[in-house]
C-alpha cells in the first residue's frame, strides 16, 4: 500500500537517525494515515487520509447502514 493521503497527498519522507555519534543511517517518516469511509464524488469509499486532513474536517464521513429510520407510533 501506498503511505499516501487522499487528500493533501502528503506522502513518506526519507533522511538519516543521526547517533551520538554522527553515524548517519537511513530512514523513513510515514506520514498518520487512518482508513476511513468517505463520501466521495457521491459514492461511499474506503480512503486513507492522513490525521490532520481529518481533523481539519476535509471530508465527509459516510454514515453507516441503509438510511433506517425508526417508524412513528401513533398514540
Amino acid at each position: 500500500m501506498a503511505q499516501r493521503c487522499f487528500v493533501c497527498s502528503k506522502g513518506t519522507m526519507s533522511g538519516n537517525n543521526v547517533s551520538h555519534a554522527h553515524n548517519l543511517t537511513k530512514r523513513k517518516w510515514n506520514p498518520n494515515l487512518q482508513r476511513v469511509r468517505a463520501k466521495v464524488d457521491g459514492r461511499v469509499k474506503n480512503i486513507d487520509v492522513c490525521t490532520r486532513c481529518l481533523k481539519a474536517g476535509k471530508i465527509e464521513k459516510a454514515v453507516r447502514g441503509r438510511g433506517w429510520v425508526k417508524p412513528v407510533v401513533a398514540a
